[in-house]
């Protein structure tokens, strides 16, 4: 059980929808992409030569092995629960846009950078209320490889 912190100190995580305002960021851990976990992925969820072949994928679009953009969501995924976003109750998704504006190479360096967009309690629930949280994956140059925009329910403090 989380407690609140002691009068004007900040809140501690895991972060109830109480604790939340627009504005507030959160910076992730890194996560190295390797090439055989490119096309692991890609093998079982998203089996395109361009994920799985070096040569296929020189010939292609990308110019080179790209990882999968589920991929990417799925890294993303991991860094935001492992300390990126520490929601209480955890990342429960109502909903998200997703784009890829550049590929993941092998050998990238994933961040994730996520700032809270918007912060409405429920009407119907007064136990929880929805959260809209900006996130941002970012390879080692700081260059956006991934852009999401997620609605998660957040609970309230008991």
């Amino acid at each position: 059980m989380t407690t609140a912190p002691p009068a004007g100190e900040p809140p501690l995580p895991p972060y109830f929808l109480d604790d939340l305002a627009p504005g507030q960021r959160f910076t992730s851990g890194t996560s190295r992409v390797e090439p055989d976990e490119i096309k692991a992925f890609a093998a079982s969820y998203d089996p395109q030569p361009f994920h799985l072949d070096e040569q296929a994928a020189a010939a292609s679009l990308f110019g080179g092995l790209a990882a999968s953009g589920w991929h990417t969501a799925a890294i993303t995924m991991r860094l935001l629960v492992e300390g990126g976003a520490p929601l209480a109750g955890g990342l429960i998704g109502a909903g998200c846009e997703l784009a890829w504006p550049r590929p993941v190479r092998p050998g990238d360096e994933l961040t994730v950078v996520s700032e809270v967009l918007e912060v409405r309690p429920s009407r119907s629930r007064p136990d929880r209320g929805m959260v809209t949280v900006r996130s941002e994956t970012l390879n080692q140059q700081g260059e956006v490889v991934q852009t999401m925009v997620a609605k998660l329910v957040v609970p309230r403090r008991a």
